[in-house]
Parts: C-alpha cells; structure tokens; sequence
C-alpha cells in the first residue's frame, strides 16, 4: 500500500530539474577548485551533486562546468553513481549564464528549476525537498536563514551610512526553487541585460515577481575559503558521531 501511495504521489507532483552552477573560478581558495577538493575524502561537488541525487522530488541533474572540468565532472557522476545527472555543460562567463546554459538543457517536461550552489555539500536531501514543495506552490521558494550579526552599509570612505534592523533581514540559501518558464525568462533579462546579480531570486525578483523563503539549515553552509572546509569537515563528523 505504502509502495502504491508513493507511485500515485509521483505521478502528481510537478517534474523537477536541479541546476548545479559549477564554473566558478574559486578566487578565494587559494587557486584550488574547491569543487574537487576532498571533504572527508570526497569531492565537495559530489557531495552536492549526492544530496540531490537522494532527494525524492529532484528527478533531473544539469551541471554548469568550466570546459577544463567536463570531463573530470562527468568521471566523477559515473564514479559515485549519481544516475540522476543527465548532462555537464559548459558554462558561461557569469553565474546567471552559466544558470541559464543549463536550464536550457533540461526535459521540456519540467515545471519546476531548483538552482543549487555546487559548493554547498551539506544540504539535505530532505531540505531540499521541502523548498521544491514549496515552490511548487508558490511558483518561487529559497531557504533562509535569520541574520545573526548587525548589518551596516558603508560609505566609500568607510564610514556607516545606515544599520538595518536585522529582525527584518534573512540569509538566503540554495537551492532556490522556481517555476521553469519563469526563471528562464528572469535569467535571459539578466544576461541580456549584462545585469550582475549574485542568486537567482534577484534575478526573478526584478521582473516583480514574490519570492517566498522557508527556514534554512545551519549546516547548509557555502565553501568559499579554506576555513570553510574545516568547518564543514567538523559538521561531518558531528553528523557521523549521531549515528
């Protein structure tokens, strides 16, 4: 009976396709690929890429590569059984052309576009679940967090020019859930427009669009420097340490 529910569920539920934006430059690593460095002896994109795969709403897998990476990438997916990753593209000169390169990738059946970082390893499949959910009803969904520190915008000179009241503020996450022809609109404004934009909800937000947030995870953390490593080596162990 449990197998029957689950078969009837998934025939209803919106098709959906996981872009994974991978052709950053890692400026901040020291001139390594962060992507392929070793998080407790596996690479942190297959780490990303095996949270997706375990995610039961994710159906598809589309990675943006820089060209030197494709085929270490695609090795990679073979090596550690990641089936749901149909195709590694190459990717643009900014995050939302590599984004949209993949989007227009995916199976002209899919509703719904989940963009996730490649340098996010940690996120859980059931996290990542629950934002697809979301946008599924909503057409728009990120996850967040509340902000923890005081935030201030400075003058050049160094000076502040305002604090914000961080009870209004939120950390936004991936992966970040949207409608398919909306974010492929979004995206193709962005580029065409030569408009920088650091996430995707940006991107979506400037053609008036709501975007709604759900509660995020701690151990959703980014890799963006050394240090990052560390942390989410520390928050492996402590997850083994449970078991």
């Amino acid at each position: 009976m449990f197998s029957l529910l689950k078969k009837v569920r998934a025939a209803r539920r919106p098709r959906c396709a996981a872009l994974v934006p991978a052709a950053g430059s890692s400026s901040r690593m020291g001139g390594v690929n962060k992507l392929l460095e070793p998080l407790d002896s596996v690479p942190v994109l297959v780490r990303t890429l095996t949270a997706l795969q375990l995610a039961e709403d994710v159906d598809e897998i589309v990675v943006a590569a820089r060209e030197e990476d494709l085929v270490e990438i695609s090795r990679l997916c073979k090596t550690y059984g990641i089936g749901k990753c149909t195709k590694v593209v190459r990717g643009g000169e900014t995050r939302a052309h590599s984004v949209l390169l993949a989007a227009l990738e995916v199976s002209s059946k899919t509703d719904l576009l989940a963009v996730h970082d490649g340098a996010r390893p940690l996120a859980s499949p059931e996290l990542i679940d629950g934002v697809i959910r979301a946008a599924a009803k909503t057409g728009a969904a990120a996850p967040a967090l509340p902000v923890k520190d005081t935030v201030k915008s400075v003058r050049e000179d160094g000076s502040v020019a305002e604090t914000y009241d961080r009870q209004a503020l939120r950390a936004v996450q991936t992966p970040q859930v949207f409608e398919a022809s909306l974010l492929k609109a979004a995206l193709q404004a962005a580029v065409e427009g030569e408009i920088p934009i650091t996430d995707d909800c940006s991107a979506v937000e400037r053609l008036g669009k709501l975007v709604y947030l759900v509660e995020g995870s701690e151990e959703n953390l980014k890799i963006t420097t050394p240090v990052d490593l560390v942390f989410a080596e520390a928050l492996l162990q402590a997850r083994e340490e449970v078991r």
